[in-house]
């Protein structure tokens, strides 16, 4: 079970198709709080997660998910492509991080 939080509508979707298609259950999200919020109310095996969101950002999604001791492994899918921005997000829990744009 996918819970992808993603507020481009497009890529949202067709994440979505191509994990159902493959035979995923898949939920999601386009806000941050929002995706708190399915996160902490379902049992999910992976979280894809973006940083840049509206109402909570990614960051302090994957930072509250953590201290909540909550072990659903977390990938992070964002355009944030620094060294630096991505071993902050690996330094507070995410199990991999994946730059846009990317192959399916």
């Amino acid at each position: 079970r996918v819970l992808i939080v993603e507020d481009y509508d497009l890529l949202r979707d067709s994440i979505a198709q191509g994990l159902r298609e493959h035979g995923f259950a898949v939920d999601t999200a386009a806000d941050g709080e929002d995706g708190l919020w399915h996160a902490q109310g379902g049992s999910f095996d992976v979280v894809i997660l973006d940083l840049m969101l509206p109402k909570l950002d990614g960051l302090s999604l994957l930072q509250r998910l953590r201290q909540q001791d909550t072990r659903t492994s977390v990938l992070v899918l964002t355009a944030r492509d620094t060294t630096e921005d991505k071993i902050k997000g690996l330094n507070l829990g995410a199990d991999d991080y994946l730059v846009k744009p990317f192959k399916f």
